[in-house]
């Protein structure tokens, strides 16, 4: 008797590594857009989970941007019954206006969705379904914006709950495992949209540089991204070492020793100062390297300049022997 498709055994030897490891009758559930990606993903969970003596559900997420939304969730609930998973849910949220984009607002939506019916199920991971494709735009993109050895570390295969067992795997193959299975996949039309970003990304720059430099850069980018994350985790880990010995809760804010500032190499003290905004309330994904490279001009070649100001009227002041760090009112005002 011949075995599954090619395709659906990569998918679901993919999701098998991270159910193996879990312990009997544990919930995963896999977030399912009812695209390739994730409907793919949420087939071969049903199947492993199964075999595994674990328990599979399904999350689906309802941003309200697209038209026939609704009906997308309806759809991928009543897959879910067909398959037989044990949870389904489809939740409505609130895409906020405000932030650093629509993209980034709908991802941050979507998260907290997900960590919130994670721990109302008592979920032990939920998986997500970005492939080998995803980790390359998302490094490409890092690399547009300059973002430092963070962004281009690109997505971790685990972080806190999350898991994604198919970053090793093609966009193509998820389509064919959902062929193969005859599973009905909803193609998102604002992925076709050249205003966001990522769609140029995926629809003209990466054929171009496969056209320009031959075949594998998407391999290319995964495999840098594997590398600087492991740099990237050992400096983070050095930096919060750092931060805990330096920082000190003041009046309103913080303040950060400027010798042991001045003591760290670069990397460190530009994390260091990283996590003292972000510890006070600036946005993480709103702070910039010209704004840790103007902080760091007040520990590294200071000469009477004023404060520097940090995305959401967040000050940072050179005060005898500390950087301080505080909240204020805006230079505009």
């Amino acid at each position: 008797m011949p075995g599954p498709d090619p395709a659906v055994a990569a998918v679901r030897v993919a999701v098998r590594r991270v159910v193996a490891q879990l312990p009997a009758g544990a919930l995963v559930l896999a977030a399912c857009s009812g695209g390739a990606d994730s409907v793919a993903l949420l087939a071969a969970l049903a199947w492993e989970a199964q075999r595994a003596g674990a328990r599979a559900g399904v999350v689906h997420v309802d941003h309200g941007l697209a038209a026939g939304s609704a009906e997308v969730a309806t759809s991928v609930l009543a897959l879910a019954n067909e398959l037989g998973v044990e949870v389904a849910q489809s939740v409505r949220v609130v895409v906020a206006a405000a932030g650093s984009g629509p993209e980034d607002a709908a991802r941050t939506a979507r998260y907290d969705a997900l960590a919130q019916v994670a721990a109302s199920t008592a979920a032990t991971v939920v998986l997500l379904g970005h492939t080998l494709d995803d980790q390359a735009e998302t490094v490409l993109l890092g690399l547009a914006r300059g973002s430092g050895a963070r962004s281009l570390a690109g997505m971790a295969a685990r972080r806190g709950i999350f898991a994604r067992p198919l970053l090793g795997l093609r966009r193509e193959q998820t389509r064919r495992c959902c062929a193969a299975l005859g599973l009905p996949v909803w193609e998102d039309p604002s992925n076709e949209d050249a205003a966001f970003t990522r769609n140029r990304v995926r629809a003209v720059v990466l054929p171009m540089l496969e056209t320009q430099l031959g075949p594998g850069i998407a391999a290319a980018l995964a495999r840098t991204a594997d590398q600087l994350r492991d740099d990237a985790d050992a400096l983070d880990a050095a930096a919060a070492t750092a931060y805990q010995v330096l920082a000190t809760v003041a009046a309103g804010g913080l303040t950060l020793s400027l010798a042991g500032l001045a003591d760290l190499p670069a990397a460190l003290r530009r994390r260091v100062v990283q996590r003292a905004a972000v510890a006070i309330g600036v946005g993480a994904g709103s702070l910039g390297s010209a704004h840790l490279a103007a902080v760091d001009l007040l520990v590294t070649d200071w000469h009477g300049q004023g404060p520097v100001w940090l995305p959401g009227s967040f000050a940072v002041t050179r005060r005898y022997a500390s950087l301080h760090l505080a909240p204020g009112p805006s230079p505009l005002e």
